[in-house]
């Protein structure tokens, strides 16, 4: 097929006729595409292969390059002299140049990809959930390392986070728990008409926005309003290098940035949580007053006479912990932009998605582990 002690390949033209000699082999494949690039406007009728010395598949390549796949296809036809082995070498490639062969996808099993997917996201959920822990417990060694250091407090940072994150945010909490209470009560109240018991509307709100509603709608707003805020906040600063110049400057990113919000946000959630219920336990006391016909006096009375003092506390004292947890997570997708647009927006979404799932679930664990308690 291939002679190494033939002379390398030639492109002549002969009173029209192509005559391709030599050897068209790899060895000499440098100087043929020189070759080929000097003699692509060549003008010829026929082609002689007939001094042809070697060929390989790198020189049938170069021959497909110049006189095209689909007439080396028929090389049988105008080069019978062609030995045979060289003639199925040359329509071989020529075919395959021609179409090129696309392997084939493997057959889809529908179970199997899904339970592929179900792992990945298992994996990418417990990494996340590794990483989580590490930052929360970066956070708590910063923290108490600036308790004991006051000078290192960053007060004016912290008291504008509070304006920020928190008194901004009072109105559309107000509304928000004013409106789910009234609903509550009229709810409650058209459940327990027919029972004749519409007087327990007044327990069933106070219950509600003591243990849950009050804290949950409070968390649950801060985590779609302030942690987005966090994350797009941190996110453009690393995007924009300003992290690497806090570093630079000696200076700790997690003190400056992160122990401020932190902070803010557990000052300022006890404080719209206790708005919060004030505000549902309004909402549904105007329900009780003018369609129950339950006066005001009544229902305070009711309030003070049944209602314990303890489940304000259950209520107040999941805050904390749902801040912490709403600035931490906001804190940490904001570090881990990659600097991009798309990156800030992507993490802006996951911090809220991230912080109303582990609000949620952690109330929910709380509720049963008060339950179990009788408290």
């Amino acid at each position: 097929m291939a002679s190494t002690d033939a002379p390398a390949g030639r492109i002549e033209l002969d009173n029209g006729r192509l005559l391709i000699t030599g050897s068209w082999t790899l060895a000499h494949h440098d100087a043929l595409k020189a070759q080929l690039r000097r003699h692509t406007s060549l003008d010829w009728e026929e082609v002689d292969l007939s001094g042809l010395a070697g060929l390989d598949t790198a020189g049938a390549s170069l021959l497909v390059e110049l006189l095209g796949a689909e007439r080396l296809e028929a090389v049988a036809e105008w080069a019978p002299a062609l030995p045979e082995a060289r003639q199925a070498l040359l329509e071989t490639v020529a075919r395959v140049l021609r179409e090129p062969l696309t392997p084939t996808s493997p057959r889809q099993a529908p179970l199997t990809d899904w339970l592929v997917d179900v792992g990945d996201r298992v994996l990418a959920l417990w990494r996340q959930q590794r990483m989580l822990l590490g930052f929360i417990g970066l956070t708590l060694t910063t923290l108490l390392a600036c308790l004991l250091r006051p000078w290192r407090w960053r007060v004016t940072a912290l008291v504008s986070h509070v304006h920020q994150t928190g008194l901004n945010a009072v109105p559309i909490v107000a509304l928000l728990t004013f409106l789910v209470g009234a609903v509550v009560a009229f709810l409650g109240a058209t459940v327990l008409r027919d029972f004749g018991a519409t007087i327990f509307t007044v327990n069933l709100v106070a219950f509600a926005f003591l243990r849950e509603f009050g804290v949950l709608l409070a968390a649950i707003l801060l985590a779609g309003r302030t942690a987005s805020a966090f994350t797009a906040q941190i996110g453009a600063m690393k995007a924009n290098e300003e992290i690497d110049a806090i570093r630079a400057l000696g200076l700790d990113p997690m003190e400056l940035l992160v122990l401020p919000r932190l902070l803010a946000m557990m000052v300022i959630l006890p404080i719209l949580t206790f708005i919060g219920m004030l505000s549902g336990i309004l909402g549904g006391a105007l329900v009780c007053i003018f369609m129950l016909d339950i006066s005001a006096t009544q229902f305070l009375l009711i309030l003070q006479r049944d209602i314990p003092l303890n489940h304000f506390l259950v209520g107040l004292g999941k805050a904390p912990v749902f801040a912490f947890l709403i600035a931490v997570i906001g804190c940490l997708e904001g570090f881990k932009v990659s600097g991009s647009a798309q990156s800030v927006g992507e993490h802006t979404t996951s911090s809220v998605v991230q912080s109303i799932f582990m609000v949620i679930l952690l109330d929910a664990v709380a509720a049963l582990f008060f339950m179990e308690m009788g408290w």
